[in-house]
């Protein structure tokens, strides 16, 4: 199998071209496309199917849960719990963009979608072709790097074809993502006040520290 590649204008995305990718993430297919930072790897994360596909794909570790992006704030509290008001200091300051929270995961999340960790990473993204596709979808869509575990991450579909192009059957070809540096994670997900950022990227920790001491 070799990956259709279908080309989508990074700025203004095609409206059809989003609803075929909707489609196939509907029939349950890994699709790869443009984020913030790295080309991901979208499937819908209710899919067990379709997760497990990305894990076998990458061959990543089963332990690792896998990151969301979501349409808007608001559906950050629909798939989960607990959160408070540092996350929305952070969603505030910083979303649309390149921040992953981890929070406490709803019970709308299958636990295999979560690793069985109990935590969900959420995203709200602000590229554009990510952007309409989840707005499209209705729903969150996972977001991993379209990378094999342990190899680089791709910053252009033709990486993506090269690592994995005879593994999933779309690559979304919206040119150079935005970004050479990853994503900034940072974990809510303990109790108490604790906060701790578990890689730093694009967002720097000081940035972070400052929009949550305020």
């Amino acid at each position: 199998m070799s990956a259709e590649i279908l080309r989508v204008h990074p700025d203004e995305p095609q409206q059809e071209r989003i609803e075929y990718i909707v489609s196939c993430l509907r029939q349950g297919d890994v699709v790869a496309m443009p984020t913030d930072t790295f080309y991901g790897l979208a499937v819908d994360p209710v899919n067990l199917h379709a997760v497990e596909q990305i894990y076998q794909i990458k061959s990543r570790l089963k332990h690792k849960p896998l990151s969301l992006l979501i349409a808007s704030v608001a559906q950050a509290y629909e798939l989960a719990r607990d959160i408070d008001d540092r996350f929305d200091r952070l969603a505030e300051k910083f979303w649309p963009g390149p921040l992953t929270i981890i929070v406490r995961a709803g019970s709308k999340l299958p636990l295999r979608s979560t690793a069985n960790t109990g935590n969900v990473a959420l995203r709200l993204p602000h590229a554009p072709i990510s952007r309409a596709v989840v707005e499209c979808f209705g729903l969150p869509i996972t977001a991993t790097s379209a990378n094999l575990a342990g190899a680089a991450e791709c910053t252009h579909a033709a990486c993506v074809r090269d690592q994995i192009g005879d593994r999933i059957p779309l690559i979304v070809d919206g040119g150079p993502s935005g970004r050479s540096l990853p994503t900034t994670i940072v974990d809510l997900s303990a109790n108490g006040r604790h906060w701790q950022i578990l890689r730093e990227g694009a967002i720097s920790t000081h940035e972070i520290a400052l929009a949550l001491q305020r």
